[in-house]
């Protein structure tokens, strides 16, 4: 080798040490399925009022799926408070009487 070819050879090392590396995260393609929506956790909250309605969970169970399901309802109206319908205002729904 002569000494242009490793004085080449150095700055493109050296040019290539400073470029910017990409990242894993940049790099690698996202998996279907790994995220979690907020329609997703309403989902499930509703999964888990339903099942408990059927009679899906024994005894013993029902105070950790209780907790699950209260700490789920409490992030859930944090995070993404109901919405009313565009031009209905906050006021009570209306009944109705029968005769």
């Amino acid at each position: 080798m002569t000494t242009e070819t490793k004085q080449e050879k150095s700055v493109v090392e050296d040019a290539g040490a400073k470029a910017p590396q990409p990242t894993a995260q940049s790099t690698a393609p996202k998996e279907p399925g790994t995220d979690l929506s907020i329609a997703d956790l309403k989902n499930l909250q509703t999964i888990i009022d339903i099942a408990s309605t059927r009679g899906a969970f024994r005894a013993n169970e029902m105070a950790t799926i209780g907790a699950m399901y209260n700490k789920l309802q409490t992030f859930l109206s944090k995070v993404a408070p109901e919405q009313n319908p565009a031009g209905v205002s906050g006021a009570a729904p209306a009944t109705t009487v029968k005769k």
